[in-house]
């Protein structure tokens, strides 16, 4: 378990599939994580993440967001691993609406950073998010992620921001 001032990075448990698959079937979610929502059945997303539960990756790893008491209210993740380069991709969602517009999800960022710059030897982290989503981009820069360019990916414009270990190294100390 990670620790930040608002909220609880813990490992994912089986348990959170059913509220993980209420919000991939959520339509508002969906447009803000750049998909579309999920389409299959719930029997069918619990075998799907038992299977990634029991075989987990090495290029990437996946969090719950808890509330200091407990509850689930998001997820993050890191991805797209690369040691040779020293460098990830995250990615945030806070699904739970009532934590909307509250410092968890800034919370959450600066608390999945500090994990990864203090466990590992990467000099960057880096995010895509939709240009017109001015909210994430608020949040983000926050937690010390600067503009690099625009992205075309997937038929979505993104902006690519990313946090250099220098940059968040100045900012803690």
């Amino acid at each position: 378990m990670i620790q930040g001032r608002l909220i609880t990075l813990r490992e994912k448990h089986l348990d959170d599939a059913y509220q993980d698959y209420q919000w991939r079937i959520d339509e508002e979610l969906a447009t803000l994580d750049a998909t579309t929502p999920l389409r299959m059945s719930y029997d069918n997303y619990l075998r799907l993440i038992e299977d990634e539960l029991r075989r987990p990756v090495p290029w990437s790893r996946r969090f719950a967001i808890d509330t200091h008491d407990g509850k689930l209210i998001g997820n993050c993740m890191y991805y797209d691993i690369d040691t040779i380069r020293k460098q990830t991709e995250i990615g945030i969602l806070i699904g739970d609406r009532e934590y909307w517009n509250k410092g968890y999800g800034t919370d959450a960022v600066d608390t999945i950073c500090r994990y990864i710059f203090e466990s590992t030897d990467f000099k960057k982290i880096y995010l895509h998010t939709l240009i017109w989503n001015t909210r994430a981009q608020k949040s983000f820069g926050k937690s010390g992620f600067e503009y690099v360019r625009e992205v075309r990916k997937e038929g979505y414009d993104f902006l690519l921001m990313e946090l250099l270990r220098e940059k968040w190294e100045n900012m803690n100390t």
